[in-house]
């Protein structure tokens, strides 16, 4: 179920016939799960757009010193293993290429400059546009597209600041999270379901988080 808030903004001249829709669901992605997948395609169902991008961050600042992460090119390869198949959605290496911090404002300019025609749709979760205040380039961000606001069944999560247009879109609740599955992948749990078999073989043939070949 789509819910809109606030008006969406159009560039002059142009008909929204004309505009390509373009989602940016952004994330470590380490590894990612069927639980980022159903909140992909549904976001990408209920606010109608053309494709979705998991851009795959190359260095998330929220998450710098925290803990070890699995090499971006990696998690690039599990990301593109779980799309593939999958209609509108793509994975993307834009953050990579870039190098360095990865921030959502420069995603985002670089995307508008390639084609200042686009409408741009970030996909975020409740927890993560409730601290868009936090963010480099915020001001940028609430410049450049409008918030897909990912919610699920009991939660009780932000919003977006006070500026920002933005949608809710209800997705199922599913309590799967990277952090268990890596633990799964340690002790050599059960990853069925959690993960597309996709990369599962992604995982074995690469041997990340410890999983054998």
């Amino acid at each position: 179920m789509l819910t809109r808030v606030g008006p969406a903004r159009t560039l002059a001249g142009v008909t929204a016939t004309q505009r390509e829709r373009i989602g940016i669901f952004g994330g470590t992605f380490d590894p990612p799960h069927v639980g980022h997948l159903v909140a992909a395609v549904n976001a990408r169902h209920e606010a109608r757009l053309d494709r979705l991008l998991l851009v795959v961050a190359n260095e998330p600042w929220q998450k710098s010193g925290l803990r070890d992460l699995t090499p971006a090119s990696d998690r690039l390869a599990m990301v593109q293993a779980a799309v593939d198949g999958v209609a509108g959605l793509e994975a993307s290496d834009l953050e990579i290429r870039r190098g360095g911090p990865s921030y959502t404002a420069d995603t985002l300019e670089t995307l508008r400059s390639e084609d200042p025609s686009r409408d741009l749709f970030l996909v975020l979760g409740s927890d993560a546009a409730a601290g868009l205040p936090t963010w480099e380039g915020v001001d940028r961000i609430r410049k450049l597209t409008r918030i897909v606001l990912v919610e699920r069944p009991g939660s009780e999560g932000g919003r977006p600041p006070e500026g920002f247009d933005y949608e809710v879109v209800s997705v199922p609740l599913l309590d799967i999270s990277s952090t268990d599955v890596r633990a799964r992948c340690v002790d050599g749990r059960p990853l069925d379901y959690l993960l597309t078999r996709g990369v599962v073989d992604c995982i074995r043939r690469r041997r990340l988080y410890g999983v054998r070949p």
